[in-house]
């Protein structure tokens, strides 16, 4: 039951998130709207913050779902750009609404996870420390969160298969580089 009740309390801000922002959006609302009381809300969340935390991590976990995320994270990261591109209001209105800050702790949180194994699995059995392979794995996430909030500022009408191949690319080069520094 509890898993039904905060399905219809995600939807039903998922719904909310393509009509208005998110600082337009009031527990009162989506508690009206989802039928449920605000002590059932209150139950499963502290507040809307905590709730688009949990809205944030389940759309992005589309990225590190699969075991071979880490091998293929090139296809896992064309999918979320096609994801974001088919709802461009709700993408709209959550980043205008979030923080930059916050926006890009989400964005690190989800990344920094497959990049560091990215790069554990390109570094193997080549001597690289671990130190050396988190300093590699950060600039890829960092980098990434750029590339991201580049692809949100062009209306993310950019080509999705060519820029995320020729950013793979470029981030296969760089560890090359950066093994030798």
């Amino acid at each position: 039951m509890a898993l039904l009740t905060k399905g219809a309390i995600m939807s039903t801000f998922e719904e909310m998130l393509s009509e208005m922002t998110f600082d337009k959006i009031t527990v009162s609302a989506l508690v009206k709207r989802s039928r449920i009381s605000p002590n059932t809300f209150y139950y499963h969340y502290q507040d809307k913050y905590a709730l688009l935390n949990e809205w944030f991590g389940t759309k992005l976990r589309v990225i590190r779902n699969d075991v071979d995320v880490f091998s293929d994270w090139q296809n896992k990261i064309k999918v979320f750009f096609y994801m974001c591109r088919d709802n461009p209001k709700l993408i709209h209105h959550v980043i205008d609404s979030v923080s930059r800050e916050q926006l890009e702790h989400y964005i690190f949180e989800i990344t920094d996870v497959v990049f560091l194994s990215y790069v554990r699995q390109k570094t193997e059995g080549r001597g690289v420390t671990d130190k050396k392979v988190r300093e590699i794995a950060r600039f890829y996430t960092y980098s990434f969160i750029g590339f991201f909030l580049e692809f949100i500022w062009d209306d993310m009408e950019d080509d999705i298969e060519e820029k995320v191949d020729n950013l793979s690319k470029l981030f296969d080069a760089f560890i090359e580089g950066a093994i030798r520094v």
